[in-house]
């Protein structure tokens, strides 16, 4: 994997702060979920933060993050710094006994810096950035990188002894915003020849003498904008997160320097984006990039109203937790209101709320308190409109925040243990997506096809995380991982998923994986490839299928559902069983799915796309085979159960109706109890939930 040379450097450095962590005191979180919003007195209307604190503390809010967007406020002019909006903020709160997170302002640049330096403005392969959006600067500028450095080591040092700082946010939703100008570029060719010292190699291992591409002089590398080789593009998306991990990396260990010990580090990761946060993030490898902070912290969106099915909150918390091994985050930006199409039903800001607590959040932070009156995000409403009166949302929140401080001691700091994986790869992700694949009037990414089979495990109630190659979790704790289109791994990343089947795993590989190598070249090779013998299986023909079912409704899904999409590859078994076949006049002898006995274990290979039913129908079939167990069985969406393990050591569930229909189901365990209600429950008893509605479960005994 190539890195920045920057980062390489910095590797050295982050070990050493790594060494110094370990010396200092560890970070202090409180002992209760929080509860939060985003909070901006420099675009309140009129001065109204006394008032906007005692609202805050009426509706249970505990914490508010601020400073993160208003460089430009906190410093006027190079090196005079005005803590004015800061101050105010950090006294209101403080007056109220709220907390405060602060942010770095270093996502947003003002414009006396663009000005003295306009190459603060990220080249990317359109041109030079203009001046007004945020996240228009190149990251690795050294101009950029000293400006930061001034404003954050002068507001850290300013805030870092108020009592009400209880940690930092390192800028905000941070990417490499498709930085390639020619300082991008030398930094990248760099790289390159330190992992192919002989360019001929390189030449080799990227196909580069396609269409003349071939490079035989380092001095004569060309910008990588133009490339029409995906090894190469590749190669430079990976470079590009590799500069993600290192500034965060940098920002993490300046703050550190300057901040108390007690005080956390984290950062707001945003996901791939489709109507909301949808997928793994293509521009930073999340599981590299958290380990420079305390505690991870991310950024969940989702539509609303009959559109919420909290599967997109699921993935997103999973994904947060896992990155993490495991360890609660924070979100750090979600919705009260949102768009206009996502103002919530009654008793939607509620179930959302619980909902990240049923992931693992130890806190859930709205963006932002009020909207705005002014700016692109004028129509983006927070808690509150811009009229500053309560709202619905406002009122629900109320019972939110009630319920939050009430119950926050106990629930916070829940752990899971899952026995179910998805395995992701960032590398992977930017194969698959060099060549997304036409179907159904659109392009289709490596996240639609993840997301098809986490979302099927999700609507049945079977709970997982989430693997990359940058994990570091034993692959022997799960019984049960799924592969979505591994399209581009190294050797190594697929024999290590091997090697765990044959030690017994259940492993199921889906179309489109073990195709090409690292690079993203095609593996000179029965496809597919490495994971060829282990499946038993081999295939050297595909197609976009146009009218294939499959033979006899195997996963008996009904007609309408018995469909072959978006990709099918002609599979031809050598060990396997086969599970499948396709159904066509003219393909009529080859399998879709097969099934192969590995060493102690299993490995099944999907060799097309399926519909979301017969995903669901396929995924519920590995999952028992694998021996895992339901919480409720029998209970599946719009009925969500999501569990985990109390600070106590009472089993926890979280039960949660995504409808507009009453709905019911039968507590399977000896005793319990309804925390939000109190109640008692005790083994058979029909518990009843509202729409929109959440129960939490305490099983009485450990």
């Amino acid at each position: 994997m190539l890195r920045p040379v920057s980062f390489i450097l910095a590797l050295a450095a982050t070990a050493l702060s790594l060494t110094v962590l370990e010396a200092r005191a560890a970070p202090k979180l409180p002992g209760t979920v929080l509860y939060g919003v985003a909070y901006y007195d420099e675009y309140t209307p009129v001065d109204r933060i006394d008032e906007d604190a005692r609202m805050m503390k009426a509706a249970g809010i505990s914490v508010v993050r601020i400073a993160e967007s208003t460089w430009s406020t906190l410093e006027p002019s190079d090196g005079v710094f005005d803590f004015t909006h800061v101050d105010r903020t950090l006294a209101a709160m403080n007056k109220q006994g709220i907390k405060v997170i602060i942010g770095t302002p270093t996502y947003a640049v003002p414009a006396w810096l663009v000005k003295a330096h306009p190459n603060v403005l990220v080249v990317t392969a359109q041109g030079r950035a203009n001046f007004g959006p945020r996240q228009n600067m190149d990251i690795t500028d050294p101009q950029y990188r000293r400006a930061a450095e001034k404003v954050i080591v002068a507001l850290i040092d300013h805030v870092k002894d108020n009592p009400a700082v209880i940690g930092y946010q390192v800028d905000n939703e941070t990417k490499a915003y498709g930085t390639s100008g020619p300082n991008v570029q030398a930094g990248f060719v760099a790289s390159l020849r330190k992992t192919y010292p002989d360019l001929n190699m390189l030449n080799k291992a990227f196909g580069l003498d396609y269409w003349s591409n071939r490079i035989n002089d380092w001095s004569e590398f060309p910008s990588v904008n133009g490339s029409i080789n995906a090894s190469l593009t590749n190669a430079f998306a990976d470079y590009q997160r590799g500069l993600v991990t290192d500034y965060l990396a940098w920002q993490a260990d300046l703050v550190r320097k300057h901040a108390r010990p007690d005080q956390f580090i984290t950062q707001n990761f945003d996901l791939g984006w489709k109507n909301g946060s949808f997928g793994i993030q293509p521009e930073v490898n999340h599981w590299e990039a958290a380990k420079a902070l305390d505690v991870a912290g991310v950024d969940i969106y989702h539509p609303s109203q009959d559109k919420l099915t909290g599967a997109d909150i699921a993935f997103g918390g999973d994904l947060s937790r896992s990155i993490k091994n495991g360890q609660n985050y924070l979100v750090m930006e979600t919705q009260a209101q949102g768009f206009p199409d996502w103002t919530p039903y009654p008793g939607q800001l509620r179930l959302q709320a619980f909902s990240h607590l049923a992931s693992g959040a130890n806190m859930v932070e709205y963006w932002h308190w009020a909207t705005t009156a002014n700016g692109v995000e004028t129509y983006w409403r927070g808690l509150l409109s811009q009229d500053y009166k309560p709202t619905p949302a406002y009122e629900e929140a109320k019972t939110i925040g009630a319920d939050f401080k009430r119950l926050g001691p106990k629930l916070v700091n829940m752990t899971k243990t899952n026995s179910v994986a998805i395995y992701v790869s960032n590398t992977a992700l930017s194969g698959f997506d060099a060549f997304k694949i036409d179907a159904d009037g659109r392009k289709i990414s490596y996240n639609d096809v993840m997301r098809t089979f986490f979302d099927a495990l999700y609507r049945q109630n079977i709970e997982a995380d989430i693997l990359s190659p940058s994990s570091t979790k034993k692959l022997s704790d799960y019984k049960l991982i799924i592969v979505p289109a591994l399209y581009a791994a190294s050797d190594s990343d697929i024999q290590r998923l091997n090697d765990y089947a044959k030690a017994g795993g259940h492993l199921v590989y889906t179309f489109k994986s073990g195709f090409s190598d690292e690079h993203t070249k095609v593996r000179y090779a029965e496809q597919p490839g490495a994971i060829a013998e282990v499946a038993g299986v081999r295939y050297n023909a595909f197609t976009l299928p146009d009218g294939v079912t499959l033979e006899g409704d195997p996963f008996k899904v009904g007609v309408q559902d018995n469909k072959v999409r978006w990709w099918m590859e002609f599979l031809i078994p050598t060990t396997s069983k086969v599970i499948a076949k396709y159904k066509h006049p003219s393909w009529p002898d080859y399998a879709a799915m097969t099934r192969n006995t590995w060493g102690k274990g299993e490995v099944d290979y999907i060799g097309f796309m399926p519909t979301d039913a017969m995903a669901e129908r396929i995924v519920a079939d590995e999952a028992q085979r694998a021996g895992v167990a339901n919480p409720l069985p029998g209970v599946r969406f719009p009925l969500i159960v999501r569990s985990g393990k109390l600070q106590n050591g009472h089993a926890v569930h979280y039960v949660m109706n995504y409808s507009t229909t009453a709905r019911s189901f039968t507590a399977p365990f000896k005793s319990g109890q309804e925390l939000l209600s109190a109640k008692p429950l005790s083994g058979g008893t029909s518990v009843e939930l509202g729409p929109w509605d959440v129960k939490i479960i305490e099983e009485q005994t450990p």
